[in-house]
């Protein structure tokens, strides 16, 4: 059965409006830290313990008084030449709407009018579909088909474990052939949580205050905030839940950069496994020729997004959209080898030296995984699910590829909120479950700690593929870090209070969500008892 349903008109809501030149710069892939990238960011070295990094960082690249982050920027740029990602951004974008619309409705199981008009505007901006002319999902062979105005056609195509795919122009398959993942885990219906959904029969405990849990919830469930999916976990235990309609334990729903954290822990996973070294030089072949300045690039500096490759995001503090359309968007929806491109990008800093948020490094992290796991003989995409979901209880959470089966966990995937939920403790747990650990000791601490490059930059707030949010409650920035994605996708862990909070939600609901969130935290922060 084809259905073909016409674009349905603007609503007369307040949405994320978002200027065609700007290519969304004005969302954040993380909106939970929206504050951070409005601010003008003219900071001091004075406002950060400089003496901390000295033997780490020359002198000269820490930023002078009064210096802006972009002035810091330019003053330490290499010069290297910068060649923007071809083709048309019209196509572009309309190749990330026809990916979202494929994995809302084919993995998450949304009406197609509702996907179409509430989920994934990051690869996708509201303002930028109105050149989709007709759209067609075809349920028969699960396969999205939008087609633009100037007659040019973008697709998408469920292709099983693997959710769905971007098809290169004229292409009606992937350039590999889809697996099926297998897990050894028992059944979920008789297995007790966490490895499964059963539940103890156990009260909340005494010292949680029950009517504070109950308005946070509810803060996180304000109307119009679109929250799709809420988990609560205290010392491992789920305290509160709760799903909006149509949406339950098991749906995978967008996640967006969330896996960039999850790229971290396989990582972390090929480091506790003796594959790799944090501190060495990142091993990726197209930087193996003699003379390349990318072999001083370590695993920890791609990690800790300060590898200096010149990436641009729409984010970055120096975006000028005449220069193209952002690689960061590319890496997304370019429907090429996204390990190859990342891997040729050159240098735009020293590597530990800026700090920027761009996709290039966790592309090249999963770059990296795939040349380990398939160096060794093992199976590429049943890796995650064998080495790390099928050790912690996860089984709904879907990555997705590139038409060439590179895995996209920049912030391609879709999970439901009790997988992440496990995720999260697995990092309360110092990267122990059940009695054997699966991340380097020591590893938790790396990634919840201030990267060099981004304090020298002015900015606390990012780790190792993680956010740190301690400051907005008061602690130190690692005393609160977490998963961020897209819309509003957060899965956040608080040490201090034993608990992991995961919030899922629809990516129209953003503007709202992001007033409903410092609440919905605060009520819940005030809720559960320090340890």
């Amino acid at each position: 059965m084809i259905t073909k349903t016409p674009i349905p008109s603007r609503r007369e809501r307040e949405i994320i409006a978002i200027p065609h030149e700007l290519a969304c710069s004005k969302i954040s892939e993380d909106d939970i830290l929206t504050q951070y990238e409005q601010e003008g960011i003219r900071m001091s070295v004075l406002r950060f313990a400089a003496t901390a990094l000295l033997a780490v960082l020359p002198l000269s690249v820490f930023a002078q008084v009064d210096e802006t982050i972009v002035e810091r920027g330019k003053r330490l740029e290499l010069d290297t030449e910068y060649v923007p990602p071809p083709g048309d951004p019209n196509s572009h974008f309309t190749m990330g709407f026809a990916r979202t619309l494929c994995s809302g409705v084919f993995v998450s199981g949304l009406d197609p009018d509702f996907a179409a008009e509430n989920i994934g505007y990051f690869t996708s901006p509201y303002e930028t579909r109105n050149v989709v002319v007709k759209r067609e999902v075809d349920f028969d062979n699960k396969v999205v088909h939008l087609t633009m105005e100037n007659g040019v056609v973008r697709s998408a195509k469920y292709i099983g474990d693997l959710g769905c795919v971007p098809l290169p122009i004229g292409e009606t398959d992937p350039y590999y052939e889809p697996p099926e993942i297998t897990s050894v885990l028992p059944g979920p219906a008789a297995t007790p949580w966490p490895m499964g959904d059963v539940l103890p029969n156990e009260p909340i405990p005494d010292e949680i205050d029950q009517d504070k849990l109950a308005a946070a919830v509810d803060a996180f469930f304000t109307d119009g905030a679109m929250s799709a999916s809420f988990v609560v976990t205290y010392k491992g235990q789920i305290i509160a839940e709760r799903y909006a309609e149509g949406i339950d334990i098991h749906t995978p729903l967008e996640s967006w950069s969330m896996a960039k954290s999850l790229s971290a822990t396989l990582m972390g996973v090929l480091i506790e496994q003796d594959a790799y070294e944090l501190w060495q030089p990142a091993p990726i072949p197209e930087w193996q020729e003699e003379g390349d300045s990318r072999q001083k690039i370590r695993i920890a500096d791609v990690l800790r997004m300060s590898s200096g490759l010149r990436c641009r995001n729409m984010g970055d503090p120096e975006w000028d959209p005449a220069l193209g359309f952002p690689d960061h968007l590319y890496l997304y929806t370019g429907t090429v080898n996204s390990f190859e491109y990342a891997a040729t990008r050159p240098q735009q800093w020293e590597p530990n030296t800026v700090g920027r948020y761009r996709n290039c490094d966790p592309v090249l992290t999963n770059y990296m995984i795939r040349l380990a796991v398939e160096g060794r003989g093992d199976d590429y995409h049943q890796f995650p699910q064998q080495h790390l979901f099928d050790k912690i209880g996860v089984r709904d959470l879907v990555f997705q590829t590139d038409p060439y089966g590179n895995i996209l966990l920049q912030g391609s995937d879709l999970g439901p909120a009790r997988d992440w939920a496990r995720l999260g403790n697995l990092y309360l747990n110092d990267g122990v479950v059940n009695g054997e650990r699966i991340l380097p000791e020591g590893f938790v601490d790396f990634v919840s700690t201030v990267a060099p490059a981004w304090e020298a930059d002015g900015r606390p707030i990012y780790g190792g593929f993680f956010w740190l949010s301690g400051a907005d409650y008061g602690l130190e920035p690692g005393g609160v870090f977490g998963m961020a994605g897209a819309g509003g996708q957060m899965t956040i862990i608080v040490p201090s209070k034993d608990i992991v909070v995961v919030r899922l939600g629809h990516y129209a609901g953003a503007p709202v969500w992001r007033e409903a969130r410092p609440k919905g935290m605060s009520l819940l922060m005030e809720a559960v008892p320090s340890n």
